[in-house]
């Protein structure tokens, strides 16, 4: 049997274009002799649905084009692709989430997806009835198959993954009894995913004694970055055949030959055959996320404040990558404490990136401000009041120009940034993307010497001058936060590791973490690659004297 891992990127609630991409990759895949097509989890719906399952002319909708799909498929091959159905039972959820078997001039066969995650950034039960990997065993080709869906196969308790469920369900499923595991998955990345991911189905591959398939999505939906990698595993750990990784992509594994083909990539900071890092990785996924945010949206351009400090030039490239020098912009907006090389900076980060840079004085404006407002209630002592002011009067003009040129905003402020509340609301944080929101600042020049391995794009005094706000006069941010070292160190204990604070530094943390929590519900969507970001998977109450 020769199975095709068919890698796709879908968007969420485009269940027509969805189809499309799927019947390319099939007709495709049966140029190549592929017997059966194996697709992501709900490839044709897009994932996560999130609460447009609270609408079933949306499922309705979804279900036509699948069986529009049916009537298109091409004879002679066999595609499980995945659909949001509505369940059977008369009590409990509406819907399940199905990996459906299709066969011209054959009833379609679904199959059900057993464990529902409901942690981090998933909510699955709250609409979705629970399925029975019992009846995912099939015959195909004279082969034993057993399907599962994603979160399925993540029931094992391993040396550094803690499974989240009490029961595992694959273990009640008799050792030996298929010839072949299938899994389709919608897995979002994060740092440290992918090993993780092979030892899980490898585990999964020794409980049966037999290769296991492994399809993942592609692509980003809002905050999640897919980072694809299919590829089939057998249970010796071997890896018989592997899809490419943040791309599209069709491969074909032959059962009885036990080869498939695999993706030698060549990477813009990597050499052939040499293995991506951690910081590739990130760059990767963030310039996936980038991409497909503002595709899916319908834009097209992007734009940002250039303050000539290391954020915002990380930012600029990754978005370049992304969308290419053309669909970037740049601001530089001096104010009355910026220094003259913070604008020099900016513009040679513009000229090395190609991109667009133009300068929007704001001081004028500012003492305008300033002197209404002291007009209306006294005179102000210079502090906090007069810094935000500078910093949201750059919020507006940065959102006036979203309107003029239908440009989405990027905002770039860094995890330890937003952990601490060091921005200001409506003014830094202005935006419609967070791309460095999951970053904590060491990953943020990490990311800058790997855009200067090979020619400085970024300028070097960009990346060791102290950073600074430049909302009062020699300001820096080691004067109001820890050393940064210190402060990344502490994010990634209490908020990705969610361990309690130990020193007075993190108790200072931790105090501040709770006290700027409406910072973060208004904040734009942040790109997920750690275990624990501020968004979607991270709901803490505003009104809360919790600080262990």
């Amino acid at each position: 049997m020769r199975v095709a891992l068919a890698q796709v990127n879908s968007t969420v609630g485009d269940f027509s274009g969805n189809r499309v991409k799927i019947l390319e990759m099939v007709r495709k895949a049966a140029d190549l002799g592929a017997d059966l097509v194996l697709f992501p989890e709900l490839s044709l719906f897009g994932y996560p649905p999130l609460d447009l399952l609270e609408r079933a002319s949306v499922i309705d909708a979804q279900l036509r084009e699948f069986r529009q799909l049916q009537k298109e498929i091409p004879s002679g091959i066999a595609v499980l692709v995945g659909v949001v159905t509505h369940s059977e039972k008369k009590t409990g959820k509406p819907y399940r989430n199905a990996a459906v078997l299709c066969e011209k001039g054959k009833k379609p066969k679904s199959f059900f997806k057993e464990l529902l995650p409901t942690y981090d950034v998933f909510d699955e039960a709250r609409f979705v009835e629970r399925g029975d990997l019992a009846q995912g065993l099939f015959r195909f080709k004279g082969q034993r198959v057993q399907m599962t869906i994603c979160e399925d196969i993540w029931g094992w308790d391993l040396p550094k993954y803690k499974s989240p469920y009490l029961e595992n369900p694959l273990k009640k499923l008799k050792r030996g009894s298929c010839d072949l595991v299938l899994n389709m998955s919608a897995s979002p990345y994060v740092h440290n995913k992918i090993s993780l991911r092979r030892q899980v189905v490898r585990q999964v591959a020794t409980h049966f004694g037999a290769p296991v398939v492994y399809v993942n999505a592609v692509g980003a939906q809002d905050e999640l970055v897919f980072d694809g990698g299919s590829f089939v595993m057998d249970p010796k750990g071997k890896v018989l055949c592997e899809a490419a990784g943040f791309r599209e992509d069709l491969v074909i594994y032959d059962t009885a030959r036990k080869t498939g083909e695999k993706r030698t990539e060549q990477m813009t900071f990597k050499k052939i055959g040499e293995k991506r890092t951690a910081v590739e990785l990130t760059r990767e996924a963030l310039v996936l996320g980038i991409r497909d945010f503002v595709r899916k949206t319908g834009l097209e351009r992007v734009h940002l404040g250039l303050s000539g400090g290391i954020d915002s030039a990380v930012v600029a490239c990754l978005a370049v990558d992304a969308l290419g020098a053309e669909n970037v912009a740049g601001y530089t907006m001096p104010g009355p404490y910026s220094a003259d090389i913070s604008r020099s900076l900016a513009e040679r980060l513009g000229q090395n990136l190609d991109i667009r840079v133009q300068d929007i004085p704001i001081q004028a404006t500012y003492e305008t401000a300033l002197q209404t407002l002291q007009s209306s209630i006294g005179e102000l002592e210079f502090g906090l009041v007069h810094e935000n002011l500078q910093s949201r009067l750059r919020g507006l003009f940065m959102m006036a120009i979203a309107n003029k040129d239908n440009s989405l905003l990027l905002t770039t402020g860094n995890k330890s940034e937003y952990a601490t509340g060091y921005a200001t609301l409506y003014g830094d944080m202005c935006g419609g993307l967070a791309p460095i929101g999951d970053l904590v600042k060491g990953e943020v020049y990490d990311l800058a010497r790997l855009y200067n391995r090979t020619q400085e794009l970024i300028p070097d005094e960009i990346i060791t001058r102290s950073p600074s706000a430049e909302l009062r006069p020699n300001q820096k941010d080691q004067d109001t936060l820890p050393p940064y070292d210190d402060l990344d160190a502490a994010v990634r204990r209490l908020v990705e590791e969610g361990r309690p604070a130990r020193s007075k530094m993190e108790h200072w943390l931790m105090a501040t973490i709770a006290r700027t929590e409406f910072k973060r519900w208004q904040a734009a969507p942040i790109l997920k690659v750690s275990a624990k970001a501020f968004g979607l998977g991270r709901r803490y109450p505003l009104a809360s004297r919790a600080r262990v």
